[in-house]
This record gives structure tokens, sequence and C-alpha cells, in this order.
């Protein structure tokens, strides 16, 4: 594997952790919502990944991370009971998110610490890309 591979890994690495940023951006900005109808309230999202070499298992070489997909979770909602609230039912029921902000938190920690990971590991590679180079002078 080529050195300049590296570049390769964690530049994929460092999207699939900018997608996790963003759902979980999305997630904790939603955390609050309420509605009347439970097919209409927002429900947390969390990406999915893979690497590539478990989708590309006959090519040498190859590796990364991919996105998969965004899936919502199957938490189960909140019901509560207000019925002065604009948007209750007929019962006076409303449904709150299934938005967990301690565990979109953690998620968000995570996500910004392994961002800061490739990073470093880009920076070092290149570091020693330079030095390398300079042994020829």
């Amino acid at each position: 594997m080529s050195l300049f591979k590296v570049f390769d890994v964690a530049g994929s690495a460092m999207n699939a952790q900018s997608v996790r940023m963003n759902v979980t951006a999305s997630n904790l900005a939603n955390a609050g919502s309420v509605s009347g109808d439970a097919d209409n309230v927002y429900r947390a999202r969390q990406p999915v990944f893979s690497t590539f070499g478990e989708s590309m298992a006959n090519v040498q070489g190859v590796a990364g991370v991919r996105l998969d997909g965004v899936v919502e979770s199957s938490a189960p909602l909140q019901m509560l009971y207000q019925p002065d609230h604009p948007e209750a039912d007929a019962d006076g029921n409303v449904y709150a998110t299934n938005v967990n902000t301690v565990e979109e938190m953690v998620n968000m920690i995570s996500a910004s610490r392994s961002y800061k990971n490739n990073v470093e590991m880009i920076n070092t590679t290149k570091d020693l890309l330079l030095q390398t180079l300079s042994l020829g002078r």
C-alpha cells in the first residue's frame, strides 16, 4: 500500500465523521419537537457506515469508509398528556420525539475526536513524507 493511500483513507473517514456530526446536529435541533400525530413527529436518525474493503473485497489495496445510508431510530415516542397544547389530538395527547440528548452529545464528542484524529494522521503522514524527501537533498 502506497503511503499516499493514507490520505484517501483519512479523507473518507473525515467525510464520514462530518456526516455523523451533521446528523447529530439535526437530531439535537429537533430534540424538543412535538406533534399531535405520531406519524409526523421527528424521529432520531443515525448514519450507517461500512468499509470499502467489505464492498470491494476483490480489489486489492482499497480501504476507507463509505456511507451506506441514514436510518431512523426505532425507539418509542413519548406520549404526553397536554390538552392545552395547540397541536394536541382529540384526547389531549401530544407525541414527543425520541431523540436522546445525552446520547447525541456523546455522538458529537466521539465524531469530533475521530475527525481530529484523522487530521492528526494526515499531518503526521505529510510531515513524514516531507522528511523523507529532504533526505535526498
